[in-house]
């Protein structure tokens, strides 16, 4: 039996063990199995390993994108970059890392704004934050990050900053929610931007897919401005991951 998973804490609600389920029951593949790793510390990791000998391979989710990377014998060169991991293949007993968050983001953002490079706000500075400015970069898009205390992400702004200067906002016309505020069951969160300032001219990406509508989107669209969740980034993910796991490691060069 082939066996993969998700590494991460809480996973009440992951999407990742429905879709790939569903992944091999429809392509057939009876050999393959998808299970859900919460733990509630990193170091637990290998345990994990330990006690599952036909593992081939991890997606890793909040809080741990960044933790695991010590754990790892090796990562692809953009890893480097990002700082980032959500995906690991185990070969030979030699863990390499892998952000196909960054395929996902980038792959979605694109066709969603087709052609359009507004400049972007990202909320949050956790490992998704990562992939999510890498992209940006390649994409040429200009980008401010917004963290709960900016003395934490050097050149940040706060959300006070937000509130305090309009213009933020005004010359910011893409926002990018990678917090994982308005997550199911906690729906009635969401990050602390100022909604009046916000515009038809605006576009909010929100990395939340479930609920499919956050209330931050809901709050957006109110004022106009055009919504879309994670579900596509994730779909765009995972089968960057599947491909990963199913591919010869020299094929990585």
């Amino acid at each position: 039996m082939r066996k993969f998973g998700l590494i991460g804490h809480p996973l009440k609600h992951s999407f990742s063990k429905k879709f790939f389920s569903e992944k091999f029951e429809k392509e057939g593949l009876g050999n393959c199995q998808y299970e859900l790793f919460d733990i509630d510390g990193i170091s637990k990791i290998t345990q994990v390993i330990r006690e599952n000998p036909e593992l081939e391979g991890l997606n890793v989710t909040i809080p741990y994108k960044e933790q695991v990377i010590p754990y790892l014998d090796e990562m692809e060169p953009g890893c480097r970059v990002i700082g980032a991991v959500n995906t690991v293949r185990i070969k030979n007993g030699r863990l390499t890392g892998f952000n196909t968050d960054y395929y996902g983001f980038k792959e979605s953002l694109s066709k969603w704004l087709d052609g359009r490079q507004p400049g972007a706000l990202i909320l949050g500075s956790g490992g998704a934050s990562r992939a999510v400015k890498q992209a940006l970069a390649d994409l040429t898009i200009p980008y401010l990050m917004v963290s709960r205390q900016k003395t934490k992400v050097p050149g940040s702004v706060d959300y006070s900053d937000l509130v305090a200067d309009r213009r933020y906002l005004d010359e910011h016309h893409l926002i990018i929610n990678t917090t994982p505020l308005g997550t199911f069951p906690n729906i009635a969160e969401m990050p602390p931007i100022p909604l009046e300032y916000l515009t038809d001219q605006h576009l909010v990406y929100d990395l939340v897919y479930n609920p499919a509508t956050t209330l931050l989107m809901e709050s957006a669209a109110d004022r106009g401005a055009l919504t879309k969740n994670g579900h596509e980034m994730l779909i765009l993910q995972a089968e960057a991951s599947w491909g990963i796991w199913n591919r010869a490691p020299d094929a990585d060069k």
